[in-house]
């Protein structure tokens, strides 16, 4: 102990659905079916958008690094989900719980801000179609998803620290799924009102800013659509990017809901569910919002599929 409330934190305990022990087994399950879907939707994904010569575009080029990001974002927290309901220990260490949190903060921002690179790519698709192959080249396409991955790197860093480095007291139990931002800063002892502040002004700052974009983007597609004199180009033009657009939904929709929501126990049940939502409903959707709502994938996995059934 140091002082009279501080605890020297070494590990934390998720409780998860520990509140649900009849139905372990059936999470489990539900889990462990989700996550090879995701790896098998979005390995799908990815292979088509590289081998297939017709999807040789920056929209698919993105769409790819997308569904490599989505792979990447819930490896961090669904494994150790699975691990935990599976062996009944829920501990997880100081450093090993910083970690998670630390690449699921970068991991998230990087989604925020491919989503805005492909928002900005149907703009350009849509209301620049002229000038569409000159600006998106592939040097562009390069260096747009390179900056996504890099740019939340310093400030999610520096965020982990700030939020590890706040004084810890009383109990070292997390009521959730994994570790994040929610649930640690319950923990905190002292000006609890000033720490939150600029730890959720980060977080809001980095994640507002691609939103606006894409919001941006948008209306101007929107605008240009509605411009146009035939229905059937109206059409076509939207249909390139709706699904975008539902994938936006989805993850900005469940992430804001759930950072904004109060920070009551009573909703500390409605946190876990939400928080599934943007780490899990929305990779294991992405594949089949895609295919089912874009008739290039489709084509590409009707050519692909066969190949593998063949050998």
């Amino acid at each position: 102990m140091v002082g009279r409330n501080l605890t020297i934190v070494v590990e934390f305990i998720l409780l998860g659905f520990s509140d649900l022990p009849k139905l372990q087994e059936v999470l489990f399950g539900v889990f462990l079916i989700t996550y090879m879907s995701i790896l098998l939707g979005n390995g799908l994904i990815i292979l088509i958008t590289k081998i297939d010569p017709s999807l040789q575009t920056p929209m698919y080029f993105f769409l790819g690094n997308f569904s490599f990001l989505e792979i990447c974002y819930t490896s961090v927290t669904l494994p150790r989900m699975m691990m935990n309901i599976w062996t009944k220990k829920r501990h997880i260490s100081f450093l090993d719980c910083a970690l998670q949190l630390c690449f699921l903060l970068m991991l998230g921002g990087t989604e925020c801000l491919l989503l805005a690179v492909m928002a900005y790519d149907r703009y350009v698709a849509i209301c620049k179609p002229l000038y569409y192959s000159l600006i998106m080249n592939y040097k562009v396409c390069i260096q747009l998803v390179v900056g996504s991955w890099i740019s939340a790197m310093p400030v999610v860093i520096g965020q982990t620290y700030q939020i590890f480095s706040l004084p810890l007291c009383g109990s070292n139990k997390l009521n959730h799924l994994f570790c994040d931002m929610p649930p640690l800063l319950k923990l905190v002892c002292g000006n609890k009102f000033m720490n939150e502040f600029f730890i959720y002004a980060d977080a809001v700052v980095f994640a507002m800013v691609p939103f606006l974009l894409i919001l941006g983007s948008y209306i101007k597609i929107i605008t240009t659509i509605l411009e146009m004199p035939s229905a059937t180009g109206r059409y076509k033009a939207f249909s390139t990017c709706s699904s975008h657009l539902i994938v936006v939904i989805l993850f900005f929709g469940s992430a804001i809901i759930t950072y904004s929501i109060p920070k009551s126990n009573s909703l500390s049940g409605m946190d876990k569910v939400l928080s599934l939502f943007y780490t899990i409903v929305t990779p294991v959707f992405n594949p089949m919002i895609y295919s089912l709502r874009n008739k290039d994938v489709i084509a590409a996995l009707k050519h692909l599929l066969p190949k593998w059934l063949v050998s």
